[in-house]
């Protein structure tokens, strides 16, 4: 197989372990605005199929016995895209509200001089995650100047 005959599969949906499937179903449901598109309620296989328009882009397992840990190989963040900088403005309200932590104040750029940017905060679980648009962070300071505003936080 190669590049010049295939394309590149798009990602389906993403599964995440958590440590309290009724906290983190919330949080995905109430905050970020998932629907709930199937449930698991048996004991010791606990889950939650989220998404929108009836197609996947969450799942939740309850299969964690410890909070997200950075240190660790695998997901680095999760990062939801919506249209408009304003629609990211609308989220850091709510998730404020919340009680969610940010690790920067308000929407940052992507990096010095990106027109993309967003926030960047922590699920339940500590997850990191990112709600971005591709235009409106023009002119605001990267947190960091030396790299991606992604991917240190």
């Amino acid at each position: 197989m190669t590049a010049s005959t295939t394309t590149a599969p798009r990602t389906g949906h993403i599964g995440l372990n958590v440590t309290d499937l009724e906290r983190s179903l919330a949080f995905y449901r109430d905050v970020i605005g998932y629907g709930v598109l199937a449930e698991g309620k048996e004991e010791g296989r606990r889950y939650a199929f989220l998404g929108e328009g009836g197609r996947p882009v969450l799942t939740l397992w309850e299969q964690a016995d410890a909070a997200y840990a950075a240190g660790r190989a695998g997901l680095h963040h999760l990062a939801l895209e919506v249209d408009t900088v304003e629609r990211v403005r609308e989220y850091e309200t709510a998730l404020r509200a919340y009680g969610v932590e940010f690790a920067y104040d308000g929407v940052v750029p992507h990096g010095e001089g990106a027109a993309s940017g967003g926030i960047f905060f922590h699920d339940p679980d500590g997850t990191r995650l990112e709600i971005f648009a591709a235009s409106g962070a023009e002119g605001a300071p990267a947190p960091v100047e030396s790299a991606p505003t992604c991917g240190f936080f």
